[in-house]
């Protein structure tokens, strides 16, 4: 089954991507679309490939075979910052926030770090009316409208999260690249989550690592799985669910015939 948003083109398109440590292949071959509308989720036991190719999409690694496209433009060889300042945000495993700052401060200086404005050097940069007004609107679609005056370091594990992708909105992002955002969160705040996943979709194209199966399987439109670098599986969640060689090599199950 194809839903709308597959059928149209990839605003982000990586095609069999390689990278390479010495004689290891930690990403091989791998070749994945990711479209507005969408959350692609892609999983994978630990060592399958996941993060190295957040890495490589977001530029922070190079690829050592294959091609990157945003919106049909080669970007397989631009860095980091460059991807970033085009549309690609990305978080982290780790919450990289600035905890002695406020929730407001901390999207107000990612909005900052995305439009640079050194021509403004009578303007005071925490009023910069810019980057207040995309820090707010970051603010309102992670849910964080009540939490925007507290101490970052005193919110809750969950709203951190929440803060670090807002963070990342802030900056004005097409495509969200998000490595394990609901590590350590409970019922209720990764309820929190796949609610805003859900409303972020709907303007962004999502790629989502994730060890949580269940949220996995609720949010995803679609779902790759990656065994030892490479992609075994790529289709919607009943199709996976329902694969044997997923079954075999990632969930734990062995054939019934």
């Amino acid at each position: 089954m194809i839903n709308a948003a597959s059928a149209s083109p990839p605003l982000l398109q990586a095609a069999a991507l390689t990278r390479r440590f010495g004689g290891l292949a930690a990403v091989n071959g791998v070749s994945v679309d990711l479209h507005v509308g969408e959350v692609h989720a892609v999983i994978g036991t630990n060592g399958a490939g996941k993060s190295t190719l957040i890495n490589m999409l977001s530029g922070e690694l190079a690829a050592s075979g294959g091609a990157i496209k945003l919106s049909g433009i080669d970007i397989t060889g631009w860095s980091q910052a460059r991807r970033a300042r085009s549309g690609i945000g990305r978080s982290y495993q780790r919450t990289t926030i600035f905890p002695k700052f406020t929730v407001l401060e901390n999207c107000r200086l990612a909005a900052q770090a995305a439009a640079q404005r050194p021509w403004m050097l009578w303007e005071a940069a925490a009023t910069c009316p810019h980057s207040m007004e995309t820090a707010w609107h970051a603010i309102e679609s992670a849910g964080l409208h009540d939490s925007a005056y507290l101490i970052a370091g005193t919110i809750s594990h969950g709203q951190q999260r929440q803060l670090e992708i807002a963070m990342c909105l802030a900056t004005n992002p097409k495509v969200l690249l998000l490595d394990e955002p609901l590590a350590g969160m409970g019922a209720e705040e990764t309820d929190r989550m796949l609610s805003m996943l859900e409303r972020l979709k709907t303007a962004h194209a999502i790629l989502l690592v994730e060890h949580d199966m269940d949220a996995v399987f609720r949010v995803a439109d679609r779902i790759t799985v990656m065994v030892n670098g490479q992609v075994i599986a790529t289709d919607v969640p009943d199709n996976i669910r329902n694969n044997n060689d997923v079954k075999v090599a990632y969930l734990g199950e062995t054939h019934s015939d």
